[in-house]
């Protein structure tokens, strides 16, 4: 007997059915649907300015055009290339430190025996993660504090000199990366744990009857289990490079730490809502937009060569 598809109006019917029966289920999706469209496509519109002398009273469309000036502007100026070199900087050691951090937490976590200690350690990594930011930063002025800081009085009391952190370029990418470490990787590990979670307990019984120890199991059978949980962060931690966060960077910025904490997020906020000069900031934040456009669609060309994983 031969199956005769129907028409497009029964399908459609049985389609409406199925939502009206479970209708609280799409009035549940509108809400993040109708975020996603007002705040991150209607302002799509806005992107323009980047390429004109923006007027909030001749509005959008009336706003003299400059073209490419802006980006011009940006590139000409004697900021420009430090304020990249200090993004690429912090992001690179950031990707360095940040990236295999949970990886590495996971792993052991996974590895430890003692169900109670698991545990507790998971807590304990996982917790900062709740800190907000202007809280943690002062913890981190407070520990770093050049008088009254632990670290310094360790310092002194071994007989050196005390460290100004806060007032250094150079340890100023240190302590954002390292405190970002301490907030996050716990959180972060969680998922490499689901995934350690998921590998199928024969194949560690397989390699424990050949004689591997843990760390051969843990190089033979969860590494290679968890590699496309591993690469497909990777290709989004890249995408994001560019992206450094411009909360924690603000409020650990001081006159004197500027020459190194001075990137693309704090040089658009001063560029742009406090000098008013809005066309100019949007065209910064749309280059930083396309370059990590570029990294991220690379990152995962590369991947899906070498790897046979990718987002897309």
């Amino acid at each position: 007997m031969n199956y005769i598809a129907p028409n497009r109006t029964v399908r459609m019917k049985r389609i409406l059915r199925q939502m009206l029966n479970h209708w609280q289920l799409y009035v549940i999706f509108l809400f993040p649907l109708a975020h996603i469209i007002i705040f991150k496509y209607i302002p799509i519109y806005g992107i323009q300015i980047a390429m004109k002398k923006w007027n909030p009273v001749l509005g959008v469309e009336g706003s003299q055009w400059l073209g490419f000036k802006n980006f011009e502007q940006f590139f000409n100026s004697p900021d420009a290339v430090r304020i990249i070199l200090n993004t690429l900087r912090i992001s690179i050691l950031e990707l360095c430190l940040y990236f295999p951090s949970p990886i590495i937490l996971a792993l052991a976590v996974n590895a430890c025996g003692r169900q109670k200690f698991r545990k507790t350690v998971q807590m304990v990594t996982y917790a900062p993660h709740f800190i907000s930011t202007v809280i943690m930063v002062g913890i981190v002025m407070q520990l770093t504090d050049i008088r009254l800081g632990i670290i310094n009085v360790i310092i002194k009391a071994l007989g050196f000199e005390p460290i100004n952190f806060m007032g250094s370029t150079k340890m100023f990418p240190w302590l954002y990366v390292i405190s970002g470490v301490w907030q996050q990787a716990g959180y972060k590990s969680v998922m490499y744990i689901a995934a350690l979670a998921g590998i199928s307990p024969e194949l560690h019984e397989a390699a424990t009857v050949d004689g591997a120890n843990r760390f051969q199991r843990m190089r033979h059978v969860d590494i290679p289990g968890i590699l496309p949980t591993i690469v497909l962060m990777l290709i989004m931690d890249v995408g994001s490079m560019l992206n450094v966060g411009y909360t924690k960077v603000y409020l650990m910025q001081n006159s004197m730490n500027l020459g190194a904490s001075e990137i693309i997020s704090t040089y658009v906020y001063k560029v742009g809502l406090k000098q008013s000069n809005y066309s100019f900031s949007t065209a910064i934040d749309l280059m930083n937009t396309v370059v990590s456009l570029i990294l991220v669609t690379s990152t995962n060309y590369i991947s899906r060569r070498l790897t046979e994983t990718s987002l897309w």
